[in-house]
């Protein structure tokens, strides 16, 4: 799952217990744009083997982490999307990632976008 939003002070990805009551692993803390720094993770996407894929808004890309959460590398560039990666999903079978570039906020909604497809 994916916390921090706008000025919360924690952005960051976490893996809970089955039961979902406890954070067992996390990646990320204070917003930021570093390696293993988030400004809005919005969505992930897991592969079969566990790798996570995290929309980072903020920061305009996408990034891939390892099964304990560990940062591996960029997978997205702020260059090669046009707005903000809001939405991700996964094609295991031919290594596809669909990503949503979503243009500004406006009156709570995404005004326009695309998708925009890269191998992964």
């Amino acid at each position: 799952m994916c916390h921090g939003s706008g000025n919360d002070p924690i952005h960051r990805v976490c893996k809970t217990s089955a039961d979902g009551r406890h954070i067992v692993q996390y990646q990320g803390g204070q917003r930021g744009s570093n390696v293993g720094q988030y400004y809005v993770p919005r969505h992930v996407a897991v592969d079969n083997n566990e790798f996570v894929f995290v929309a980072d808004v903020g920061n305009r890309r996408v990034t891939s982490l390892s099964p304990t959460l560990n940062y591996v590398r960029q997978v997205v560039s702020r260059e090669q999307v046009k707005w903000h990666p809001t939405r991700l999903c996964l094609d295991v079978q031919r290594r596809r990632l669909y990503v949503a570039d979503s243009s500004k906020f406006k009156d709570g909604k995404f005004t326009k976008g695309r998708v925009v497809v890269f191998s992964v």
